[in-house]
């Protein structure tokens, strides 16, 4: 669960083997309104992780995801400086120096912060960056009609593959921000038939009758 992440010493050796350097998952408190429903803060733009790190984002979207469906892997790719190897690069950010937040380049890169509203998703991680060791975190959140431990924000890095599945038949409502504004470029697809609605074999057996 994501909640357990969340409390989670990043300093015990198992915790830090297994986390996916750059990604950070942030506890937030959703407040029922009786009879009226509920309002939670997303993020402020000078306190919490996203002050720490440096990142604010320049465009903010929203999706739908219909129950029983799932968004297969995007990935962002990295900006690497010319006179620098990708490998090379990516362990001076995020090994040899990860908290010299100044280094990222949040401006030529898309780095992206995830809210869900509605619904329950697993999201699954996996690190593809050269230079890092693939890791993958799976976790589960909740949206803020959920309210729990799992109501979470969720930072990911370019070069972080990410997928996310609708947990059940309620759709999901989501909120993301980008340290960019939309590119073409930035956007990368791991081609997948996660997203196929296909027919069930017995439905499709009927409609091919029915042609004869």
């Amino acid at each position: 669960d994501a909640g357990e992440l969340v409390a989670a010493d990043r300093n015990q050796r198992e915790i830090k083997e297994a986390w996916i350097p750059g990604v950070e998952i942030f506890a937030r408190k959703v407040y029922p309104q009786r009879h009226r429903g509920c309002f939670a803060e997303f993020v402020r733009r000078d306190e919490g992780i996203l002050a720490r790190i440096g990142l604010w984002p320049k465009q903010w979207s929203a999706a739908r995801m219909f129950g029983h469906t799932a968004k297969g892997f995007h990935v962002h790719p990295p900006s690497v400086p010319e006179d620098s190897a990708a490998a090379d690069w990516l362990r001076r950010l995020f090994v040899d120096e990860p908290e010299n937040y100044s280094l990222r380049r949040y401006d030529k890169e898309q780095w992206d912060v995830m809210f869900f509203l509605q619904g329950r998703v697993e999201m699954i991680l996996c690190d593809i960056r050269a230079g890092l060791p693939r890791r993958v975190m799976r976790l589960f959140v909740d949206g803020d009609n959920h309210r729990s431990n799992n109501n979470v924000g969720v930072v990911i890095p370019p070069g972080v593959a990410h997928a996310i599945r609708a947990d059940g038949a309620e759709d999901v409502i989501m909120v993301y921000g980008t340290s960019t504004i939309f590119h073409p470029e930035f956007e990368g697809r791991i081609a997948s038939e996660v997203e196929n609605a296909e027919l069930p074999e017995s439905w499709q057996k009927f409609l091919d009758q029915s042609g004869k």
